[in-house]
């Protein structure tokens, strides 16, 4: 699998390279701000039951150790605590998929996130990555997002699951250091970064395709910040 640095980050790019010769994440000096924040709450629709369906608050909302206050989520095994306490996405790539989609309402939660965030994407942030959020709130990177089918039926795509991991658009989680609220418009600001080899789209190239390299398997569950349930699934690897 190779993925466009465009196709990630909705900006030019001179090569495709694979996982492993993905660079340690510089910042672009660049605006870094939350654009919109979203919640949502558990909605029976029949056949299924999700909380994909985010919608945009004006802020602000605090910010606790399991998630944004008012949001929910349906499927608690494989969504929400400590280590995916938080889902962000990249404003950036909006344009693009409402350019593949032809939907012009994909804007800021479409897919799920609760915080859509400018000049941040899954190649510029890290596992272990310490972010401050306006003047209290502090998340940590958790892990890259695993897409989940429930946003390929919201939309009526079907492969969009397949889409997301191919481009490299999954978006990334973070578990709450310091609690606090977050409105858009937020500054955001590095604090830490103890791994900048392991940008979210590397460990999203080991996770879905460098599934034999048990070596890769094994650098990844050596960062001491990636989450329990990736650790777990990598672990099979080696």
């Amino acid at each position: 699998m190779r993925i466009l640095l465009q196709s990630i980050t909705g900006y030019p790019a001179t090569e495709a390279f694979p996982g492993h010769r993905l660079l340690s994440a510089k910042l672009i000096r660049r605006a870094m701000r939350v654009e919109s924040v979203q919640i949502g709450q558990v909605q029976d629709l029949g056949d299924w039951t999700t909380a994909t369906y985010k919608y945009q608050v004006p802020g602000p909302v605090f910010v606790h150790s399991l998630g944004l206050a008012g949001d929910e989520f349906a499927n608690t095994k494989n969504h929400g605590g400590i280590d995916k306490a938080v889902l962000a996405g990249s404003a950036a790539q909006y344009p693009l998929w409402r350019q593949e989609t032809g939907n012009p309402d994909w804007t800021g939660g479409a897919l799920g996130e609760n915080l859509t965030i400018l000049g941040l994407d899954e190649a510029t942030v890290c596992v272990g990555d310490t972010w401050r959020f306006g003047e209290t709130l502090t998340l940590q990177i958790s892990q890259p997002r695993q897409p989940c089918w429930k946003q390929a039926k919201r939309w009526g795509i079907k492969d969009l699951v397949v889409q997301m991991i191919e481009t490299g658009r999954t978006g990334w989680y973070h578990r709450v250091l310091t609690e606090g609220p977050v409105s858009p418009g937020d500054e955001v600001s590095l604090l830490t970064r103890p791994h900048p080899d392991w940008t979210v789209a590397r460990a999203n190239q080991v996770m879905h395709a460098e599934k034999s390299n048990a070596a890769l398997a094994q650098a990844l569950c050596g960062l001491a910040e990636l989450s329990a349930s990736w650790k777990h699934e990598l672990g099979r690897r080696f």
